[in-house]
């Protein structure tokens, strides 16, 4: 069971992910994770996606789909895995189809968890983060008992410069821009499944769950 998470971010993509991984015992696999385990194992590809990063330039697609295809390679691959974040552009996509097309291999499933870009704003302006600890809370759905002190260490917390805002809006356009067509993309080729996540995060599980019928 090969899926693709789509979702804007803050959409709950990452959650899901994880959930579902832990379900059907396949690998929940991000690029963020993929890049920090090759430079750290010091591979080829590990050294080349480095010299993009240290230069603080986008990896490029070519070598960011070596190293996901790579991934697959790994055991805990064979049942097959879920793709979080990736790919973010029809180029990846396109680029992703064909190395696993010269494997005779596919996509089962891209999962668009869909929520308004209201509601999003609404969500990620609520996070705070403790400074010592980094704990995560949302002011209305995960609350502390002390208002603007972690639960754990006692700190204060704070509101990222990524979760304001304005910074959400901009990431959101990027996301329309870029990854909003990989939805029509997938739809073409008749794999995509959407589910509601405006709702409880179990309830937008058990939905994924109905959807993949295993």
């Amino acid at each position: 069971m090969k899926i693709i998470m789509l979702g804007a971010p803050g959409a709950g993509k990452g959650t899901q992910a994880k959930m579902l991984a832990e379900k059907y015992s396949i690998p929940h696999i991000s690029t963020g994770d993929i890049f920090r385990a090759n430079i750290k194992e010091g591979t080829e590809l590990g050294k080349k996606a480095k010299e993009y990063m240290d230069k603080g330039l986008l990896v490029p697609d070519e070598l960011v789909v070596d190293l996901v295809i790579d991934r697959f390679k790994a055991d805990d691959c064979r049942n097959g895995y879920i793709l979080d974040g990736f790919p973010r552009t029809i180029p990846q996509a396109e680029a992703l189809d064909a190395a696993l097309a010269a494997q005779g291999e596919k996509m089962d499933y891209a999962i668009n968890v869909e929520v308004p870009d209201e509601n999003i704003v609404n969500r990620m302006s609520g996070r705070r983060a403790c400074v010592g600890c980094g704990a995560t809370y949302h002011i209305k759905y995960n609350p502390t008992k002390v208002e603007g002190i972690c639960d754990v260490c006692g700190k204060e917390l704070i509101l990222r410069d990524d979760d304001k805002p304005e910074t959400v809006l901009n990431r959101l356009k990027v996301y329309h821009d870029q990854t909003q067509p990989l939805i029509d993309y997938y739809g073409k080729a008749g794999i995509v499944k959407e589910v509601d996540g405006t709702v409880d995060m179990n309830d937008v599980f058990n939905a994924i769950v109905e959807i993949l019928g295993e």
